[in-house]
């Protein structure tokens, strides 16, 4: 079965630093786009960062481009956020995507998803 597995999330400091890790199996990893969807209780999830198969080509949302970065290792199976300049108070659940190909920031157009991780921001 496909599994994505995300780690790293907790407690940060506003303004600070945390790095999401995505662990995947069950899929020829570098074959597929991977991302990243984040959500705020009552609030619809929402794209972060997308990176392309060979990892030459990435995507960022406008309220995280320049603080955040995406990363993958194929030989791993392991894609990851690099999560800088944290500003939003509060808690967010981070999830990990991945599908075959990248068709935009939409929701519908990943098929697989990890449970999430969660991350809180506090001052």
């Amino acid at each position: 079965q496909v599994q994505l597995v995300e780690s790293g999330g907790g407690l940060v400091q506003a303004g600070g630093s945390l790095r999401l890790s995505c662990a995947a199996s069950g899929l020829p990893f570098s074959y597929y786009v991977m991302g990243w969807f984040r959500q705020t209780p009552g609030r619809q999830r929402e794209f972060v960062a997308a990176i392309s198969w060979s990892g030459n080509s990435t995507y960022y949302a406008n309220s995280v481009k320049g603080r955040f970065a995406i990363a993958r290792d194929n030989n791993k199976n392991m894609v990851y956020l690099q999560m800088n300049s944290l500003k939003t108070e509060g808690t967010d659940v981070y999830y990990c995507t991945a599908d075959l190909t990248y068709g935009g920031g939409d929701e519908g157009g990943f098929s697989y998803w990890g449970r999430g991780d969660q991350v809180t921001v506090c001052s």
